[in-house]
């Protein structure tokens, strides 16, 4: 293997221009480089555009994109789990936004968001922190080989903890192992047939 480029950008193709630019300035704090009335190019870093989205009114929703081949999300990643829970506050309280599904995966805390054209968003944190323990974890941990989806969580639990003081390990730990979980069925947003 040669070397190694990283992930630049991705580009969305939308009929809500508009919509789509505030929503992700919204969520991820995105702002426009360029833009005309067919094409923004956004970033949130220094990097000259990290979210690409084309508009033409002629693009149509997928009403079966469960069923379909393609992107089932893309991903931002914050420094701590601290900051995606502040994230979380912020988009509940400043817009009514709810995750789709929030899970903890065991190597990272997860929660997807969709945004106005149904793309999910999926905002993470570490869970160690670290990216050599968390691959290390991916890798080598039983627990993970026999779940590698996780357990799923309600934020709100999570937060509820956090203020009340209770150490970040303890929360985490008791998110992964199951007892906290949403009172409402998480939405994976995907159609798999039934375990085998």
């Amino acid at each position: 293997m040669g070397k190694r480029p990283v992930l630049h950008h991705v580009l969305l193709k939308t009929a809500r221009l508009r919509e789509m630019i505030d929503w992700y300035a919204a969520v991820v704090g995105v702002e426009a480089v360029f833009q005309n009335r067919g094409i923004a190019f956004l970033t949130n870093d220094a990097a000259n555009h990290r979210l690409s989205l084309i508009y033409s009114p002629t693009f149509r929703d997928n009403p079966d994109f469960r069923r379909h081949v393609g992107m089932h999300h893309l991903a931002f990643e914050y420094e701590s789990v601290d900051d995606l829970l502040d994230t979380w506050q912020r988009l509940h309280d400043e817009f009514g936004y709810e995750p789709h599904v929030a899970v903890h995966h065991g190597m990272t805390l997860s929660f997807y968001y969709v945004d106005p054209d149904g793309n999910s968003v999926e905002l993470q944190a570490d869970a160690f922190g670290d990216w050599a323990q968390s691959k290390a974890f991916m890798h080598d941990s039983p627990q993970f080989k026999a779940d590698p989806v996780g357990k799923f969580v309600d934020p709100a639990k999570l937060v509820a903890l956090r203020a009340a003081g209770v150490a970040q390990q303890e929360w985490l730990r008791r998110a992964y192992a199951g007892e906290l979980s949403p009172a409402v069925a998480p939405d994976y947003r995907v159609d798999l047939p039934p375990p085998q």
